[in-house]
């Protein structure tokens, strides 16, 4: 495929313009200047840069992750004082067809449009990189798959950790960069042994080290989080200081591919089948639905049910019969949980047996017990039931402010009523 790009060529403080065909080929890129000439190389496309030589970065080469956004638009300008040699890029995740027009600020072609212009203001290059078939792939088809199984996926986390830490390292090594960094708010650490570790960012309101319980472990000493140890509003003083015109852009608040809802994004893709809604306890039949697939463990609002003046939620939810479950409060509390395709950030040997998990990213981490751990998944049990642990969720381990991995939740099957067991 070919792409026509404006590259940022930056040397000595000064910044110039190129025009170059950029071919991108299942994740690969092969460039060419205005004259047809192949740049051959990392080098051929980026004029030496003259780091400070008082800095300890200097020379170093640092791929930045860059999305439109304040945050990684500092991660950029915090690099280059530091003396790295930044190359910014940005993944491409966007469609040719009319579905551009549904994609979040965060991944748009006007979000690759001021990542660009971020870059020329930061003074380094920027480039596109096409991963729109590791896109589809890894996230939004199995974002609906999940839907269709009755469970609640998180596509931010199959993103972050299956698509860009998985892939932007392995591209910085072809391109000879030794580290990639992006705008998460996490915090990096070196343990006595010299280990790297991911803690919770100092801002404990955006704190993102859910989403990277995926990272693989060997990946860890290879990614920079530059504004992890900022609150975000001293990210946005820095980048109004530095007149970054990402300084006041509010924050993408939406998954990227769903233009709305999420239910409205489902219906799109899989068929409606009608179902009954019946009592967790006695099998009453409550309600009819259209498909087990908009509806969540945990929710109240929307169901629909005949008349009733109790308050209920969904306990259950059984695509196999199109059964939507329903009950009390105490119906949807959880002593225990298992979750499957772990991964752990530190030794299994090393996985306390008292620690802290997160199953939601909202809320706040909770106090377990392991009760089982291999390298699938692990079991454990909470100090206290927690409410509505959803299927497809992530479970998130920390001791402390340490991120330890986590795993997918599993299914969790209640009691069903005898006569409709089956």
């Amino acid at each position: 495929m070919r792409w026509r790009v404006s590259v940022i060529l930056g040397t000595g403080g000064t910044v110039g313009l190129a025009e170059l065909t950029l071919f991108i080929i299942a994740g690969r890129e092969r460039h060419y200047g205005p004259d047809g000439r192949a740049l051959l190389g990392w080098n051929a496309m980026t004029a030496p840069t003259s780091p400070s030589p008082s800095s300890t970065a200097a020379g170093t080469r640092v791929l930045c992750a860059m999305s439109g956004g304040v945050d990684s638009s500092v991660t950029a300008a915090l690099l280059k004082d530091q003396g790295y040699s930044v190359v910014g890029a940005m993944m491409r995740f966007w469609p040719d067809d009319k579905r551009t027009e549904t994609f979040d600020s965060c991944c748009s072609p006007d979000a690759a449009y001021e990542a660009r212009r971020v870059a020329e203001q930061v003074g380094v290059p920027f480039y596109l990189l096409d991963y729109r078939e590791q896109f589809q792939q890894h996230i939004v088809g199995p974002f609906i798959e999940e839907y269709a199984k009755g469970r609640t996926p998180n596509p931010c986390v199959n993103c972050n950790t299956k698509v860009k830490f998985d892939e932007l390292v392995k591209k910085a090594k072809m391109l000879g960069c030794q580290y990639v960094a992006t705008g998460h708010y996490v915090k990096r650490v070196v343990n006595e042994r010299g280990e790297v570790e991911f803690w919770r960012g100092d801002d404990p309101r955006k704190d993102q080290t859910y989403f990277l319980w995926g990272t693989p472990r060997e990946a860890l000493p290879y990614i920079l989080f530059p504004v992890g140890e900022l609150e975000k509003p001293r990210v946005r003083e820095i980048a109004a200081e530095r007149g970054l015109l990402t300084a006041s852009k509010p924050e993408s608040q939406n998954i990227c591919f769903v233009p709305g809802k999420v239910q409205d994004f489902v219906a799109e893709h899989l068929p409606q089948v009608q179902g009954h809604i019946r009592e967790i306890r006695t099998g009453e039949i409550v309600g009819e639905h259209l498909g087990t697939q908009f509806y969540t463990l945990g929710q109240k609002k929307g169901l629909g049910l005949y008349q009733t003046h109790r308050v209920r939620h969904v306990v259950h939810l059984d695509p196999a019969t199109q059964t939507v479950w329903v009950g009390d409060y105490e119906d949807c509390l959880w002593d225990d949980l298992s979750a499957s395709q772990a991964n752990y950030l530190v030794d299994l040997a090393e996985l306390p047996q008292r620690l802290q998990v997160q199953v939601r990213y909202r809320t706040a981490p909770v106090g377990a017990t392991v009760l089982h751990a291999d390298e699938h998944g692990f079991r454990l049990r909470f100090d206290e039931p927690q409410f509505a642990v959803a299927p497809g969720q992530s479970a998130v381990l920390y001791d402390g402010p340490r991120l330890l991995g986590g795993g997918l939740i599993d299914d969790h099957a209640p009691a069903l009523p005898g006569a409709v067991r089956q």
